[in-house]
């Protein structure tokens, strides 16, 4: 990370409106009422900021979560100010959070992201460890922000087990036979093309590496139809994969137009607490 900044937990009413600043900046929309993220802090929620100097250039948001008699954490926002993209802000958000939420006793941090977005696919996977095996379709409704609009607001749920062994030791990729069934073309403007014949995925495999784009934003603004075909090709494979016992655990970055999502058996995911022996 290039840039100055320095990372700290946000509780005050005066972050709360930074928040709300940063939040038009990245998103251009309503921002989050303050009443909302001050209770939150004070209720088991956890809000880190990354600043520049003075400025609040970075920041992740979370809620305390129930189900089945387990609590966990619930990420429910990052956002990074336009200026500080790609410098490894979003990732040292995440740790710091991680730190805490140790502190206070969580031991699962849950959030989504767009299936299509592989940058973030690969900090929440390959570099936080985290792992998904839930495909949520349409998931808040449409949504008219400049990130959203036009497609089902499709979401991948993301399980970040903080204390087990696949996140404190780390899972090694080179330990599975992965193959490819998907091959891409390429459309008129130069954007990848997944090319399915429906039979790909009907044979047993060890693992599998299925083929997302880098510029996704890209392909939405300049071939709205091709972006709605990657959606609906990509929402029926992970659907597949995932009533199959598979989940997606890395993404292995190429010099092509596209990533490749790494999915492999959920079984043989060390997911045990490494220190408690808890699973």
């Amino acid at each position: 990370m290039e840039k100055q900044v320095t990372i700290r937990r946000l509780e005050t009413n005066d972050d709360m409106r930074l928040i709300q600043i940063l939040e038009r900046e990245v998103w251009n929309m309503d921002p989050i009422p303050t009443h909302q993220t001050f209770t939150a802090s004070k209720n088991g929620g956890i809000l880190v900021g990354a600043f520049n100097e003075d400025k609040l250039i970075g920041y992740c948001y979370g809620f305390a979560g129930f189900n089945a008699g387990k609590a966990y954490l619930c990420s429910h926002m990052m956002g990074i100010h336009p200026d500080f993209q790609s410098a490894g802000i979003g990732r040292v958000l995440k740790e710091e959070q991680r730190k805490i939420a140790q502190d206070i006793g969580y031991d699962l941090i849950q959030w989504t992201f767009d299936p299509l977005e592989s940058r973030n696919a690969y900090l929440n996977t390959s570099k936080l460890k985290g792992i998904c095996s839930t495909y949520i379709e349409n998931c808040y409704g449409d949504m008219d922000d400049g990130l959203n609009r036009g497609l089902p607001t499709d979401r991948l749920q993301i399980e970040w087990w903080i204390s087990s062994e696949h996140v404190t030791k780390g899972w090694k990729p080179e330990q599975f036979r992965f193959e490819a069934p998907f091959s891409t073309l390429t459309s008129d403007l130069g954007h990848p093309v997944l090319e399915v014949k429906g039979e790909e995925l009907e044979r047993e495999a060890e693992a599998f590496e299925i083929p997302v784009p880098k510029q996704f934003q890209a392909i939405k603004k300049e071939q709205p139809e091709l972006a709605m075909d990657w959606r609906l090709k990509i929402r029926a494979i992970f659907q597949q994969l995932f009533a199959e016992g598979y989940a997606l655990a890395g993404v292995r970055k190429t010099e092509e137009a596209v990533q490749y999502y790494q999915f492999i058996p959920r079984q043989r995911i060390q997911l045990q607490q490494a220190e408690r022996g808890e699973t």
